[in-house]
């Protein structure tokens, strides 16, 4: 058992993988959202609640009615519509850059362009937008594209970190090519890995105070290890199987 906590990170990404995808449960490829959406309110999402995300995204669209709308409204005026995000005053203009250098290259408001682009490419001209992330870039080309790219974000990072797929060094930004690099280059997979991760994160493997006594994952995780010891036959056989939701609401 003790032999679990010293697989290679490419070994404990894997089974991370295969546990998680049964303990959420597999997702459904279709995308939640159209493109457009998913790159503007992921956006707005930096360092924000989903609730308030949702909040400043609704309300851009009720007072300015459609993307044209959104592009033509004084700044200041938007930056007031999504003032629940937590830089309503820096989102306000790179959401209208945005839109401009799309219409201008694409003659309307579209990402689909991006479905026949090379990955890397997509990649690139996503990045070269203001505002725009590895992360953004990542979630629009995977959930929308089915492009095999990685999002990660912090609770993917923390997640990862402490299971040992990556190195405690390792950034954010460097970790969307480490774990890329050790699972197939499959959207479906992929798609799952970054949201059951993402869900664990925000529900078990918090920041502070972790769930480590439900955590399906303490078998082979280092920091369960270090805080915990190994973990006994007992507490495997405890262990939660599957996400009850009456601890939470998953959000897709």
């Amino acid at each position: 058992m003790t032999d679990a906590y010293s697989l290679p990170p490419t070994d404990k990404t894997w089974q991370n993988h295969v546990i998680l995808n049964q303990f959420f449960g597999p997702l459904d490829p279709a995308p939640r959202r159209t493109p457009m959406r998913e790159l503007i309110s992921t956006l707005l999402s930096h360092r924000t609640t989903h609730r308030d995300e949702e909040l400043a995204y609704d309300r851009m669209l009720e007072a300015f009615g459609d993307w044209e709308g959104v592009l033509a409204a004084p700044t200041a005026d938007l930056a007031h519509a999504i003032r629940t995000t937590r830089w309503p005053d820096t989102q306000a203009p790179r959401i209208q850059e945005i839109l401009r250098r799309i219409k201008a290259e694409q003659g309307t408001f579209t990402l689909d362009f991006l479905a026949e682009w090379p990955t890397e490419k997509g990649l690139e001209w996503l990045t070269a937008m203001p505002g725009i992330g590895l992360k953004t870039a990542s979630l629009v080309l995977l959930f929308n594209y089915q492009k095999p790219v990685l999002p990660v974000d912090t609770h993917v990072h923390r997640v990862a970190q402490r299971v040992g797929m990556i190195g405690p060094k390792v950034s954010v930004e460097k970790a969307h090519q480490v774990l890329l690099s050790q699972l197939p280059k499959d959207a479906l997979v992929l798609l799952n890995f970054h949201k059951h991760n993402y869900w664990h994160g925000q529900h078990i493997c918090f920041f502070t105070k972790p769930d480590c006594p439900n955590c399906p994952l303490k078998g082979f995780c280092n920091y369960y290890l270090e805080h915990y010891g190994a973990a006994t036959e007992a507490a495997l056989a405890a262990t939660p199987k599957q996400w009850d939701v009456a601890r939470g609401t998953l959000q897709h």
